[in-house]
């Protein structure tokens, strides 16, 4: 969350920071409650003031043996009582709403992030691998035709188990899935990150400290109940992404200066209710409700943040430098920034399977597949993340950051699709083919059931 001092001394540049972000966030309401409980908390400090000094009073009363005054005294204390009861009841009240609705204003997006409404103004900063581009078929195979042709891709099956926005991946899919996760995390790894696995279902208070909650609660799978009903701290939840365990694993902890920067990678499944879009937005695995993802998180000192940025940025496009898939830079919009986020870069994969209005001047169209961020201290606030500067000197608020390192399913459509060759089968990266014992080509396998019957040749 933000810093409610910062808030009230600044209210007119948080408005216009939250204007240009698109929220819609009443701060003059915030602000008439804010003053409201400061006012109260004056009231109850003059309240315990005079009560206390009417039990000094008392005291000299019983001492002079003044019974009629010393009466007259407990009474006055008694209503004093009872008056700093209330207030500190109404004040304790006031300070619950204004912590809820703390948790509700967005992030403020730095000074360097472009203004924009949404995707439409986000900013290209550049574009990598298309100046050697490999040969293609003259007509790519959408990777949802072809891993059903390959029997590599079941979403059928994947609907008939679980329902619609789950899959298989079956054979060589599975097989190249398993040597994209142990590739990313052996390059992750080069770079100086920890690995974690972090335990899958994760807490509302755990949501509640990187962002998804209160606000996409919607967007989540919980555990035990219904979305729409009141969830408590120590509910349940399917982890949306990795980033949720691995930040709030420090929940509450004081680190020290020297543990900074603090980098984890962990690998999980993630669930996520993607509405999505209509039309080939959703077909196949662009946009599911299970992906999997290896996550990079980073703790640092605020003044190394931005820094930290470019860096985490860095080490995620070094994924797909070494798989030589094309991809291009974006600085994301002041209305395109999550919830949480102060400045992010997406990075987007070129998938040439489907012509897409947005696409780049080859065709195809640009899949996301990570977000690098900088949280500054937002998500700090909400779960507690301190260290000290120097060991002798208070705790103050780090900063963090996450990308994704990638999210597999998009890299697996570009794989499929840019490494397609005429015959119908696909090329192994280079650097992947290590982790799949050699192995340079994916054929395909042949499908099984009497739903194979007749099912013919590929062509």
């Amino acid at each position: 969350m933000i810093d409610r001092t910062y808030l009230r001394e600044n209210p007119e540049e948080v408005r216009e920071a939250l204007d240009n972000r698109g929220a819609d966030v009443d701060i003059d309401e915030f602000l008439e409650l804010d003053e409201r409980w400061r006012d109260l908390k004056a009231r109850g400090d003059e309240l315990r003031h005079e009560r206390n000094q009417v039990t000094k009073r008392i005291g000299k009363l019983v001492a002079d043996k003044k019974e009629e005054e010393k009466e007259e005294a407990i009474q006055e204390s008694k209503e004093l009582k009872s008056q700093l009861r209330e207030v500190e009841i109404e004040a304790e009240e006031l300070k619950d709403e204004l912590e809820e609705r703390m948790l509700e204003i967005p992030q403020i997006p730095h000074e360097s992030v472009p203004l924009g409404v949404d995707e439409r103004h986000n900013v290209e900063d550049r574009r990598w691998g298309f100046d050697d581009l490999r040969e293609l078929p003259a007509d790519v195979t959408p990777h949802y035709e072809l891993g059903e042709e390959m029997d590599i891709i079941d979403e059928e099956r994947g609907a008939k188990t679980t329902g619609a926005g789950f899959y298989f991946l079956k054979g060589d899919g599975a097989r190249l899935e398993h040597a994209l996760v142990q590739f990313m995390m052996d390059i992750h790894r080069e770079q100086g990150y920890v690995d974690l696995f972090p335990p899958v279902p994760v807490k509302s208070e755990s949501m509640r400290g990187t962002g998804q909650l209160p606000k996409f609660a919607d967007d989540a799978y919980r555990l035990g109940g219904s979305n729409e009903e009141d969830y408590e701290d120590d509910d349940l939840w399917l982890c949306p992404t990795a980033e949720v365990p691995v930040t709030n694993m420090y929940a509450d902890d004081i680190l020290l200066s020297d543990d900074l920067p603090l980098k984890h990678q962990a690998y999980t499944p993630n669930f996520r209710r993607e509405a999505g879009e209509h039309g080939t937005e959703t077909r196949g695995i662009v946009r599911v409700h299970q992906f999997n993802k290896v996550e990079l998180v980073n703790f640092v000192e605020p003044e190394d943040s931005y820094d930290r940025l470019e860096g985490l940025l860095d080490e995620a496009e070094e994924v797909l430098r070494r798989l030589d898939l094309p991809y291009r830079i974006l600085e994301l919009c002041t209305g395109d920034l999550t919830f949480a986020s102060a400045k992010t870069y997406d990075i987007e994969v070129w998938a040439p399977g489907d012509d897409m209005e947005e696409g780049p001047e080859q065709g195809g169209r640009w899949l996301e597949v990570s977000s690098a961020s900088n949280f500054e201290d937002f998500q700090a606030r909400r779960a507690g993340l301190r260290y000290r500067p120097e060991r002798h000197e208070s705790a103050e608020y780090l900063h963090t950051l996450n990308a994704s390192g990638l999210a597999l399913p998009r890299v697996m459509v570009a794989i499929l699709e840019y490494y397609q060759n005429e015959d119908g089968t696909v090329t192994i990266p280079e650097a992947l083919r290590p982790y799949m014992g050699g192995q340079e080509v994916i054929e395909g396998h042949e499908k099984v059931g009497e739903s194979a019957l007749g099912a013919g040749e590929r062509e």
